[in-house]
């Protein structure tokens, strides 16, 4: 199996060039963000996830998490990493500084994001979850909550979770039956959540859950929901932890993929009760989940991209020593190495395009999401919110299904071996298929990108994003290359097709949303690829000029036009077809009854 390392390179490019770190330092509480401290950063996460993760992916997957008598052990070397983790000070790498964390920009820990789910998905997951349960309790919390919790969440002392399904309720949040009978100041908790990533481990003398239920007068549907801090232990007046919370881990599921990580059954209130803490106020409990949803959902966009980045760096290397059949040009010629082989290559090139797509699109996203949190204009902070709003459901839906194809033709480019488990590539593919079913499926991130993003404004937010895809688009009419010609042809071809989807799913959606649901997947990626294919056409412009400019890097640039251009003639094309399911494959979707299924 190929070790990871960490594409320095390709991310200081997106970070200074595409997503504009400069600027972004600029925003207030962001003026530490310096490029020396950034590049520290970087190359020691990447030597984090290089030396320390990476090595125990296989062997966590192999061995998996353990569950006996409500006791859950982690894989070995896992627990050890983790303290390594934290005392490195990772866990609080974009908690702001104020609450003791150290308040780098989204824009900077996305890229360390990306190398810890790369590295090894299944250990990145804990701090992942933690991380939003952090910065729900700092949006809504109390301050006697804040001062209880947060600063061992913050410092990884402590884990946290985010507990919202139920057994009768999977996205359906309408249908939770967990209950909340107020008790003084705090209130018992009875009911059983189930997919609790890291809800029950080894790791951390204490787990802190935020989870959603109901009170007894609260009123019916997603209405009445509240969200509540249970720890599992009870806290005492000192901050050690105390007695063990009527909390209990009744199982963990067996999966498909991520082994290592425990996804734990938790019962709560077996006994006299489950002691939680109510969060802001009762009934508001989905408005502060999705505080804790919309991160999480942009993050698992960018461990499809950590993971599909593993995938293609296996893959690469593997067709760089794999012999196999002679050059196709040559009929008597000796064997080659699989590189040599033209599908080899498409499937190689495919990777390698959609990984850096992929990524340019989270870091550009990563970067208005700063803007929206610390721009000092308000209407600036309120158009990046929106464009944030626009992107997130882009980024995870698009980001993951991207990284199932990817992981996917990593195996088929080790052909029989990729198939077997011990080369590798069949465990980035497991890992990956949970990403487009968490935190909202494919279908989830699209029903909201169309319904609350698209139709509720009329399309003005996307057609301002397409606004911006424009003016890159006439930047390459003017170029004379011939490279970048042909990228701005397929480009124009693009970002039509996405103007002529936003203008019919505006005229249609409130007429026939069934129609319009029918195609908001194909929406959905319709709008990923052309994102995709607009950063590109951005990276290929800069690497034009570099190369003109005789700036260095020969090859890297090179390479990124050449990237850019299989990217328009492989990707962007295929915008007109999903245009065309849009407005017009509703019928196939919706012609048959039930029976005829």
């Amino acid at each position: 199996m190929a070790s990871y390392s960490a594409p320095l390179r390709d991310m200081r490019f997106v970070l200074n060039e595409l997503a504009g770190l400069a600027n972004v330092a600029k925003l207030p509480g962001y003026t530490d963000a310096t490029p020396e401290l950034v590049d520290t950063v970087l190359d020691a996460a990447g030597k984090f996830a290089a030396d320390v993760s990476a090595p125990l992916n296989a062997s966590g997957d192999r061995e998996g998490a353990k569950f006996k008598d409500g006791v859950v052990t982690t894989p070995k070397g896992f627990k050890e990493a983790y303290l390594r983790f934290v005392a490195d000070g990772w866990n609080a790498l974009a908690i702001p500084a104020e609450h003791g964390g150290q308040g780098l920009p989204q824009l900077v820990s996305t890229p360390v994001q990306e190398m810890w789910q790369a590295a090894n998905m299944s250990f990145a997951l804990c701090s992942l979850l933690t991380q939003g349960a952090v910065e729900a309790l700092i949006l809504c919390g109390s301050p006697e909550l804040k001062k209880r919790f947060l600063p061992k969440m913050i410092s990884g002392d402590w884990t946290g979770t985010m507990n919202l399904s139920e057994p009768q309720a999977g996205s359906d949040l309408a249908a939770v039956r967990c209950r909340a009978l107020r008790e003084g100041d705090h209130y018992r908790l009875s009911g059983q959540k189930i997919f609790i990533t890291y809800g029950e481990h080894d790791w951390t003398e204490n787990i802190i859950h935020l989870l959603l239920a109901r009170t007894p007068d609260a009123p019916e549907g997603v209405k009445g929901i509240s969200m509540f801090l249970v720890p599992k232990f009870l806290v005492n007046a000192d901050g050690t932890p105390g007695r063990r919370n009527d909390v209990q881990c009744a199982s963990i599921e067996h999966k498909l993929g991520i082994h290592a990580c425990p996804t734990a059954v938790l019962s709560y209130g077996e006994k006299e009760g489950a002691i939680g803490y109510l969060i802001g106020e009762e009934n508001r409990g989905l408005e502060y989940m999705f505080i804790m949803m919309n991160l999480a959902r942009f993050d698992v966009g960018v461990q499809g991209l950590g993971i599909a980045d593993r995938a293609w760096q296996q893959a690469c290397a593997y067709a760089k020593e794999r012999v196999q059949s002679a050059d196709i040009s040559e009929r008597r010629g000796q064997p080659v190495t699989i590189i040599h082989h033209p599908d080899v290559r498409r499937m190689l090139m495919s990777m390698k395009a959609r990984v850096e797509a992929m990524r340019a699109v989270a870091y550009v996203t990563a970067a208005v999401l700063d803007r929206a949190m610390r721009h000092p204009d308000e209407q600036q902070r309120a158009q990046a919110q929106a464009l944030v709003d626009l992107m997130i459901p882009v980024v995870k839906g698009w980001c993951t299904e991207s990284a199932i194809d990817i992981t996917s033709l990593g195996i088929q480019v080790h052909g029989g071996m990729g198939y077997i488990e011990e080369t590798g590539a069949a465990q980035f593919f497991r890992d990956a298929r949970i990403s487009t079913i968490y935190e909202g499926t494919t279908g989830i991130q699209a029903k909201d990108l169309i319904g609350r993003k698209i139709a509720r404004d009329k399309g003005m937010t996307a057609k301002a994003l397409i606004g911006m895809m424009r003016a890159t688009e006439k930047e390459l009419a003017n170029a004379k290359d011939e490279m970048l010609k042909a990228i701005h042809m397929r480009l124009k071809a693009g970002i039509d097709a996405l103007e002529e989807a936003v203008d019919w799913l505006v005229g249609h959606y409130a007429g026939d949303v069934k129609a319009a649901a029918a195609g908001s997947v194909p929406f959905l990626m319709l709008v990923g690829v052309v994102s995709g294919g607009w950063q590109m056409a951005r990276a290929a412009l800069l690497a034009q000029k570099s190369l003109d400019a005789g700036n260095g890097e020969a090859a890297f640039y090179q390479a990124k036009l050449v990237t850019a251009r299989f990217y328009a003639d492989h990707e962007l094309t295929r915008a007109s077809a999903f245009k065309e399911s849009i407005v017009s494959g509703a019928v196939g979707v919706l012609a048959l009854s039930e029976d005829q299924f």
